[in-house]
């Protein structure tokens, strides 16, 4: 049994040095025994499979910073491919390379998926309001903050919807981040921070 669990892991080992090619085989090897160590403590409900959202979500706070929890549920969404409710070590492993390691390319995809909440291709004035209501921080005498965050996804789709129709294609956000690049987390921090 030992022989056949040793032998899958290599297997899955050498299967992720090909799919996270970000990576080393040293640091896929890494992050599994980290995965590893984390599923114990994440619901019942995922069991020995795989991360639920809350020991994601901690992860991503305390090892990288992503202190949002509206953005980490999307993070979570977006690393979850088979919308399982559990990240498996599959999709913690391809997720965190790009994440951590991706290409330009790679982040404005990862990005776009993020702010697109609802998986339609387009990222709406609703989804860009919900993001940024969640993510700016509020000041204590501001009376009303709605008005200014229509206010910014106003000028968000002025700068960045090039189609003119009133919400941003994949096409619209890639030309946007391409033209530049601090656009990239327009609707909030969904990436580590450099350090």
């Amino acid at each position: 049994a030992a022989m056949s669990g040793r032998k899958r892991l290599q297997q899955l080992l050498d299967s992720l040095g090909r799919s996270a090619k970000h990576f080393s085989k040293a640091e896929v090897r890494c992050l599994v025994m980290l995965f590893d160590s984390l599923v114990p403590r994440s619901s019942s409900r995922c069991g020995a499979v795989g991360l639920g959202r809350a020991v994601f979500r901690d992860t991503l706070h305390c090892a990288l910073g992503l202190t949002d929890d509206v953005l980490a549920d999307e993070v979570f969404r977006v690393f979850d491919r088979d919308r399982d409710k559990c990240i498996s070590v599959v999709e913690w492993v391809e997720g965190l390379s790009i994440f951590l390691r991706g290409t330009l390319e790679e982040k404005i995809k990862y990005c776009f998926e993020v702010y697109d909440r609802n998986g339609d291709g387009y990222i709406s004035r609703e989804e860009m309001f919900h993001m940024l209501k969640n993510t700016l921080v509020k000041q204590p005498l501001e009376e009303d903050s709605d008005e200014g965050i229509k206010d910014l996804v106003e000028i968000a789709l002025k700068k960045m919807d090039y189609d003119h129709d009133g919400k941003l294609s994949f096409a619209d956000f890639e030309k946007a981040v391409r033209d530049e690049n601090l656009l990239l987390e327009a609707f909030g921090p969904c990436l580590p921070d450099i350090k």
